[in-house]
């Protein structure tokens, strides 16, 4: 068994899919260097490394999961940030080497507090919540500007295309089409009957609002654990923009409640409501929602894991082959949107509408 474990899909840590990075292996992307700490994020090997006593930040990707045109999507995206003042790391060079793409980046100024936190772990106190949320307000007003299409089909980015329609499900269609893993995957589960049961009805709710929500590139995996915090409690630096791509800020938001208020981790998914509220405090505090904003969050919210899910879904079963895991990103697809319309999940949603601007 490898020293090296990684987070599951669960609480305990398993085995890592890809072997973590070596001295020798880091040496020949970036010179004469020495690993210093190794990720324990699942979906790739990353490691903070240091060469001539500076600590340089390395991903190593399977070309089956990002190609170099793939990661320069998402760099062009973070060059565009720091252009504009946003705290995120730099891109410092990027390397095909047979199957394997390397990027490698600065570290970023500030302290890893959530670096050991699983995916969907609560913030510290809802001070951090407030920090962060308004670390995205800034986020989003930097990327402003930013015209590029979405990304390319690529596994493990989390798109807003499907339940941005006005016809999901000849949009749903579309979207597996292109995705000839999925659709392999897909073949195993009722996916159009699940659809039609637990998601359409979310998109009926959500549809009014969608021709007010204007495109915006954004982060899309808005956790503690992408933040690096200064000794203030605020955000420094803003880590991993490998999920980003063109949606819009509404979604990113929501993004950020159901990734940081909702503990998905624990028996009944309980709801931090004092960490929602302040995320939102926080947002707005720089950018305030406009109305229609307002009132697309909380019908957006139930839906805005679905298409990330699917796209893990097919990671699962043509890149990692793990059917287990597989099963799991399905059952993300639907349980989460039925979750929703159950106790804890209404009393989310009716918070953030007690939000929504008086007509």
């Amino acid at each position: 068994m490898s020293s090296h474990l990684a987070h599951g899909l669960g609480t305990e840590p398993v085995e890592p899919d890809w072997a973590p990075l070596t001295d020798d292996e880091v040496t020949g992307v970036v010179g004469p260097a020495r690993v210093v700490w190794r990720s324990p994020r699942p979906l790739s090997a990353a490691a903070v490394v240091e060469r001539d006593g500076r600590r340089l930040f390395v991903k190593r990707h399977h070309v089956t999961v990002r190609t170099p045109e793939g990661l320069a999507e998402e760099h062009v995206f973070l060059r565009h940030l720091r252009l504009h003042g946003a705290p995120v790391v730099e891109v410092l060079d990027l390397v095909a080497r047979g199957e394997w793409t390397y990027e490698v980046h600065s570290t970023g100024a500030g302290t890893d507090l959530y670096r050991d936190a699983l995916s969907w772990s609560p913030f510290h106190s809802p001070d951090h919540a407030r920090a962060a949320g308004a670390a995205l307000a800034r986020l989003h007003l930097a990327a402003e500007g930013f015209e590029a299409p979405r990304r390319q089909v690529q596994p493990l980015v989390a798109s807003f295309t499907v339940f941005a329609s006005d016809d999901p499900v000849a949009a749903l269609e579309r979207y597996v089409a292109e995705r000839p893993e999925l659709a392999a995957a897909l073949g195993d589960f009722p996916w159009r009957e699940d659809t039609e049961r637990a998601l359409m009805p979310l998109h009926r709710r959500l549809a009014p609002h969608l021709p007010g929500l204007a495109p915006l590139w954004t982060h899309n995996d808005w956790h503690a654990s992408n933040l690096l915090w200064d000794t203030d409690g605020e955000v420094s630096t803003v880590l991993d923009f490998g999920m980003s791509d063109r949606t819009t800020a509404v979604h990113d938001l929501a993004t950020a409640i159901e990734r940081n208020a909702v503990q998905w981790l624990r028996p009944g998914y309980p709801v931090r409501d004092a960490d929602a509220v302040a995320l939102l405090d926080g947002y707005e505090a720089v950018r305030p929602l406009s109305a229609v904003e307002s009132a697309a969050l909380p019908e957006l919210l139930p839906l805005v894991h679905a298409e990330f899910a699917l796209s893990e879904l097919s990671y699962f079963h043509g890149v990692t082959r793990s059917t287990d895991n597989a099963r799991l990103a399905y059952a993300y697809y639907v349980d989460h949107a039925e979750w929703f319309t159950g106790e804890n999940g209404q009393r989310l949603l009716d918070l953030l509408r007690r939000r929504v601007p008086a007509c």
